[in-house]
């Protein structure tokens, strides 16, 4: 027999999970600290041969984003103020920043302008753009934007647009 209005079926109740069962399937937890052991992409952020990376727009699941020649999501964390990197340790193996050798380049609609470098404490250069540092999530395969406005490590998750906005 169906569910009446105001029962409640089996469906009912994996509706009310299914958020839960993606952010543990994703591993993007929703507190400050990881509970889950992240292995970290072998130079996730340099690219090969000393060549500067690239930062481009691709359309994503949440609109026009940035993202790498790689198509690897980018994020930036709203914890920093400015253009000083706050994330190092635990934060830096979950979320890898994007460095480079050299000035950083802008394809698609990413903004020339709005890309600059700032010094790591490991003397390593991480990309800025619009004055926030960028980083990548380490358990995101290419193409993928699964912790946009994920809370971890004391601050927000936040995937960000061709002018340096966060998105929505």
């Amino acid at each position: 027999m169906p569910a009446q209005i105001g029962e409640r079926g089996p469906g009912a109740v994996w509706c009310a999970l299914l958020p839960l069962v993606v952010l543990v399937a994703t591993g993007c937890g929703a507190t400050g600290e990881s509970s889950y052991d992240v292995v970290p992409a072998s130079e996730p952020a340099v690219t090969t041969a000393g060549e500067p990376t690239v930062i481009t727009t691709a359309n994503g699941p949440i609109g026009e984003m940035l993202f790498d020649r790689r198509d690897q999501a980018i994020y930036i964390f709203d914890r920093e103020a400015g253009t000083v990197p706050d994330c190092y340790g635990d934060c830096a193996v979950a979320w890898p920043p994007v460095l480079t050798v050299g000035a950083p380049v802008a394809a698609g609609d990413a903004d020339q302008g709005l890309l600059g470098t700032t010094s790591r404490s490991d003397g390593t250069a991480q990309v800025t753009y619009a004055g926030h540092p960028l980083y990548f999530y380490a358990d995101e395969e290419p193409g993928q934007v699964l912790c946009h406005k994920v809370e971890e490590f004391g601050g927000l998750w936040l995937a960000i647009d061709e002018v340096g906005v966060p998105l929505p």
